[in-house]
């Protein structure tokens, strides 16, 4: 053993040359810092280990050459004295440890899903994230994540947390940090000054790459994301719209109509809009409309979900709002139609807090489970709901697991494997794109047949009902286009494969007949539709009337 003094420790370098790495640990944990050193330390560490994604993306658009050199080291800088800056601002004497040791947990856990799947972490997908369920949180996880947070978070933060400060009266420790923080922010002027133009550019035309600044713009997307939110959703704080509702024609043929909602299906991926693929084999025996023209109000459910089943348009969607407004399913339901929501998904996002709820995620409610849950098994409820309500019309919502990312050989029996060789792991970025595009097509295929089992459903109650599907995605998905997986990007910047997404009807020969003009529908199948259509659609579809109801943005009615 090499005993030292901590003044030796932190004068010899000569003696520290013949330690082992442990050693030298354990010598520099008996020894006492200032905390800027311990700032400073993380700062870097986490400028260095947390932004692997951030440079990647960065060197794609400014290639390390003479001319873009200085530039590239002067933003590594950069980054590390907005780091410096912002910890010097937040962390004194009773808060130093904890909020380092958070800051190096919240930047591994950030750099993992950054580096993994090329995703941003901004308030939409904190919202993702706090809304997600323990299933999909199993589905995310993988042993690649488990060393990502040891080694990038908890032993950094361990080593944190465990380190010796050097003990100061008030007034330098203010001294200390007011030097700091003027230090680096003096440094971050004259970075920003010395590459004006440069900077002007990148700040302009290159915004998606500073949304992967680890940690410090998931910081300011969690703060933005704390001040929207608001009490929401309860019985006493929800503003009722539509109050005069009424059904146009009561005591007539009664109706029937499932309403499905799809997860992370890309309208490119189906043969009824053309894809090369047979991914709709079932549908295709069908009278079904595809409507090729589709596009979402979000990149993600949590935003979709309520966004389409409410009046606002996305241009003007607020997402405290919509939660606190009633949407269609509140109208439709107080117009006197049996509505429920079926959901073999996380939950409804909000949107059927008031009206029936019934998960399919466990054998104990859903009557088709192996490896997971299946969508089809929500049709077995469905036929006894039903049956239950002999009287009134009837709206289901069938909410999917459809093809949820990233797991996407999960989300289909075994017999649906039709292409191959397929993605077995939740870690796209270890398969090729043909084995991910592979097991995403099959689960589009097991969806094919889920919703062509809806349709046999409805065919078997057409003696009691005049009967229809409207089937309808959340958002689409990336499927490594760009480097790019999974979906949530912010909606300015998404790939196309992120907002355009399917949407299939059916009805049968009375719906048809009593309600619509089909034949003009397949005419403009190729028109550009929105979630915004589908709040006025459904009251169309469903004959009710109310002020609030706009024919030009019902589907039917709009022709």
């Amino acid at each position: 053993r090499v005993c030292v003094s901590r003044k030796t420790f932190s004068q010899s370098s000569a003696i520290r040359q013949h330690l082992s790495p442990v050693e030298s640990m354990r010598l520099w944990l008996a020894a006492e810092h200032s905390q800027s050193t311990l700032i400073l330390l993380t700062s870097l560490f986490v400028a260095v280990s947390g932004n692997v994604r951030f440079l990647t993306n960065l060197l794609a658009v400014y290639p390390f050459n003479w001319t873009n050199g200085a530039f590239l080291i002067s933003i590594s800088l950069l980054l590390f004295c907005v780091n410096t800056l912002l910890l010097a601002l937040i962390c004194y004497r009773f808060t130093i440890k904890p909020v380092l040791a958070l800051f190096l947990l919240s930047s591994a856990a950030t750099a993992y899903f950054m580096d993994t799947y090329n995703v941003i972490i901004d308030d939409v997908m904190i919202d993702n994230i706090m809304r997600t369920d323990r299933a999909e949180v199993a589905n995310l996880f993988s042993l690649k994540q488990a060393m990502y947070l040891v080694l990038l978070g908890v032993i950094p933060a361990l080593l944190v947390l465990r380190a010796r400060l050097r003990p100061t009266s008030f007034s330098r420790a203010v001294l200390a940090r007011l030097k700091l923080g003027g230090f680096t922010l003096v440094a971050t002027v004259l970075l920003l000054l010395s590459f004006g133009s440069a900077y002007a550019s990148f700040f302009r035309e290159h915004k998606l790459l500073r949304f992967y600044a680890n940690p410090t713009y998931p910081i300011w997307a969690a703060g933005n994301y704390l001040a929207q939110l608001s009490p929401a959703g309860s019985a006493d704080t929800v503003t009722p719209i539509a109050l005069d509702a009424v059904l146009d024609s009561p005591g007539s043929e009664r109706k029937l109509l499932v309403v499905v909602v799809g997860e992370t299906v890309r309208a490119d991926h189906l043969s009824l809009n053309g894809y090369e693929r047979n991914t709709n084999p079932l549908l295709a025996q069908e009278d079904v409309i595809s409507f090729s023209n589709v596009w979402s109000c979000g990149t993600s459910t949590a935003v979709s979900l309520p966004c389409m089943f409410s009046n606002l348009t996305r241009e003007n969607y607020d997402a405290a709002e919509a939660l606190s407004t009633e949407n269609v399913l509140d109208v439709l339901s107080r117009a006197g139609i049996n509505v429920t929501w079926l959901d073999n998904n996380s939950d409804s996002k909000g949107v059927a807090l008031r009206i029936p709820f019934e998960s399919f995620k466990s054998e104990s409610t859903n009557s088709t489970c192996d490896a997971e849950c299946r969508d089809v098994g929500m049709l077995d409820y469905l036929r006894d709901f039903i049956a239950d309500h002999p009287e009134g019309d009837i709206l289901v919502v069938l909410h999917q697991m459809g093809n949820h990312g990233p797991a996407y050989y999960k989300r289909y029996p075994q017999e649906f494997e039709i292409f191959s060789p397929t993605c077995q792991t939740n870690i796209l970025d270890d398969c090729s794109t043909e084995e991910i595009i592979n097991s995403y097509d099959n689960a589009l295929t097991y969806t094919d047949y889920f919703l062509y089992q809806t349709i046999q459903l409805l065919k078997s109650n057409a003696d009691e009902f005049d009967t229809g599907m409207v089937y309808i995605g959340d958002h689409g998905e990336s499927l490594g286009e760009y480097g790019v997986y999974l979906h949530g990007l912010p909606y300015v910047l998404a790939p196309d494969s992120q907002k355009h997404v399917p949407m299939i009807m059916w009805f049968d020969a009375d719906y048809k007949a009593g309600n619509l003009e089909i034949a003009s529908l397949e005419r403009t199948r190729d028109q550009h539709y929105t979630h915004d259509n589908v709040f006025h659609t459904l009251l169309g579809l469903t004959d009710v009337s109310t002020s609030v109801y706009d024919a030009s943005l019902d589907i039917f009615a709009s022709k």
